[in-house]
């Protein structure tokens, strides 16, 4: 086909305007719709209040306890002076490994349930009183006569110098505090003693297998190795005040909720957690770490 010079220049702006147009055509996209963006005038949904740690409201309350971080069960039994499976019974708590930092835990016992029987008063003097029937009651007519009374002593003379002896307090009670007498648990030379910034207890050295033996009748209320530091560790409860603990053991004779007697065989010494072999002692009353030298007979 002939084609003009003249028309060749327009049909070549022609053909470059219809590749433009298809250009174009081929770039255009559609509208996107979001519908996952609330419109400016939809309010923001409001955060739900966060809900209360169990105990909050006893928070500060003598008798609790906030959980603090890395802080375990047992290691709050331990300072509290209770047993850990007493605390997680007292709190109801299903898992004892799951507890939150700023929960609130019971860490002394419950009150007295309502039902349980008031014991029979008591007079000024402490003795009880109770009922007595009526079978045994002796009728006045009945009752023994008097015994008579011792005569008198005579006056002495007016000049006499009469001799009076002395009123003689009686001595104090010799029980310890708390009517406890602790026992050295281990018959080995102390190597380390009690410091309240660095050493809780006693360090008594030792070889390994020697006998632990218990400081005191109590009840076991630990026996494990969860608690960072004492290895091999028991923990005897012995009253509402005082417990006892003995780490660092090889092995442990005794378990969890035991009744165990003063200077029985718990445990033999070790070196689990420590440097050496040898046993960390401690007394603690009302959870505080205290000199043991308070407590324990000379040697």
């Amino acid at each position: 086909m002939f084609v003009s010079r003249a028309l060749a220049p327009g049909l070549a702006a022609a053909v470059a305007g219809l590749v433009l147009c298809g250009c174009g055509t081929r770039l255009t996209q559609a509208p996107v719709e979001d519908r996952g963006t609330a419109s400016s005038s939809t309010p923001a949904p409001q955060l739900a209040a966060a809900k209360p740690l169990p105990g909050a409201e006893n928070a500060g309350k003598p008798g609790y306890y906030t959980v603090k971080p890395g802080d375990t069960l047992i290691r709050i039994g331990l300072e509290s002076g209770q047993g850990w499976k007493d605390i997680a019974r007292w709190n109801d708590l299903e898992n004892a490994d799951r507890i939150e930092v700023d929960q609130v835990l019971r860490v002394v016992p419950p009150p007295a349930a309502a039902s349980t029987p008031a014991p029979a008063p008591a007079s000024a003097s402490g003795v009880v009183t109770r009922p007595v029937a009526a079978s045994s009651v002796v009728p006045a007519a009945a009752a023994s006569p008097p015994a008579p009374k011792p005569a008198a002593s005579p006056a002495p003379a007016p000049g006499t110098v009469v001799a009076v002896a002395p009123t003689v307090p009686a001595p104090a009670a010799s029980a310890g505090e708390n009517g406890m007498a602790f026992a050295w648990p281990a018959s080995g030379t102390l190597i380390a003693g009690f410091d309240e910034a660095r050493n809780k207890g006693y360090d008594i050295g030792g070889k390994a297998g020697d006998p632990v033996l218990a400081a005191a009748d109590g009840r076991v209320v630990y026996a494990g190795a969860g608690l960072r530091g004492y290895g091999n560790l028991i923990v005897i409860q012995h009253n509402d005040a005082f417990l006892t603990a003995y780490a660092h053991n090889q092995a442990m004779l005794v378990k969890d909720e035991q009744s165990v007697r003063k200077g029985q065989k718990i445990a033999e010494m070790g070196r689990t957690d420590a440097d050496r072999v040898k046993l960390h002692f401690e007394i603690r009353r009302h959870g505080k770490p205290v000199d043991p030298s308070r407590y324990l007979p000379a040697r």
